[in-house]
């Protein structure tokens, strides 16, 4: 009987024809759902030939959706590599051995969690500009990247956490056992495998980080979904307009999603090779073993035999 025989029982033949209805309602429903959607923008006039027809021209794309993904991808580039390394200072934070530190960075840690993202961009904005450190066009970039940056980075340090903590407990013993201290252990054994284990997720997050630079459109940094909106009020085609931000959002998240999963199967691969690698090294001690045994005998048995030979000559 297979794992999944076991874990799983297989369907019946009424289970079947319930999934089966239930498939089709479902396929229904959501057909229904697209179909109304469609024949509401046909009513207000949403798809006739001249609110889409702007977006043949190429002046269209350079003026507005170009610049808002180049902006979209700066915020979003800023954001994931300081909350990497944000995130593993505070990982470190929260398995420190000093009691104060942790305790400081489980409050950041905990408090900027919480926090929806929109407000500390706000916040953020609003502070800035009274404070007139920085130009006033550079203030929503500084502002959308810091919200990304507190909320992602703390979020990324319970994903450290987690999988230090999922490693078996022999990986630190290890580290102990050869003279390293528990800090030492923890940055060059436990962090490093932790962070290729949850490589996956951590890509994942990356999604979200690219989503969530959308944000800056209420302090009117110029990402993505900023320049469909003027667009829109250029044209006078505002849904078209969205419509558009959102198929390219579905377009560069879909490939951040592919990546994930290449990276999750190629850990997979390496994973079953370096399990194979280890049985055929096993494999191949014990062989050798049984070999050198053989080889002992067989060399015993010959000097007996020349002995011999000699004691009788």
């Amino acid at each position: 009987m297979s794992a999944q025989q076991v874990l799983f029982d297989a369907p019946g033949p009424k289970a079947i024809r319930l999934y089966r209805i239930l498939a089709v309602v479902g396929v229904l429903i959501v057909a229904g759902a697209l179909g109304w959607i469609g024949w509401r923008m046909w009513d207000r006039g949403q798809l006739t030939a001249d609110k889409w027809s702007p977006f043949l021209d190429w002046s269209i794309w350079q003026n507005y959706y170009i610049p808002g993904f180049w902006d979209t991808a700066r915020a979003a580039l800023a954001a994931i590599v300081i909350s990497m390394s944000l995130a593993l200072l505070l990982a470190m934070g929260r398995m420190s051995d000093l009691a104060p530190l942790r305790w400081v960075t489980t409050v950041f840690v905990e408090f900027f969690r919480a926090v929806p993202v929109l407000i500390m961009m706000i916040f953020t904005f609003f502070f800035l500009s009274r404070q007139g450190w920085f130009p006033d066009n550079l203030n929503p970039f500084i502002a959308t990247v810091t919200g990304l940056v507190l909320y992602n980075s703390s979020v990324l340090c319970e994903v450290i956490r987690n999988g230090v903590g999922s490693l078996p407990n022999g990986q630190r013993e290890a580290g102990l056992s050869i003279g390293l201290s528990s800090s030492q252990t923890r940055r060059i054994i436990l962090i490093p495998q932790a962070l290729t284990a949850m490589l996956p997720t951590l890509v994942s997050q990356i999604i979200v980080i690219v989503k969530d630079t959308a944000l800056g459109y209420i302090i009117l940094y110029p990402e993505l979904l900023t320049r469909a909106r003027q667009l829109g009020s250029a044209e006078a085609n505002v849904v078209p307009a969205y419509i558009v931000a959102a198929a390219l959002f579905i377009v560069i998240n879909y490939g951040l999603g592919r990546l994930a999963e290449a990276i999750e199967d190629r850990q997979r691969r390496r994973s079953r090779s370096a399990a194979k690698a280890t049985g055929a090294a096993a494999m191949g001690g014990d062989t050798g073993g049984v070999a050198a045994g053989v080889g002992m005998h067989g060399k015993i048995g010959t000097g007996s035999t020349s002995g011999t030979a000699e004691e009788g000559y």
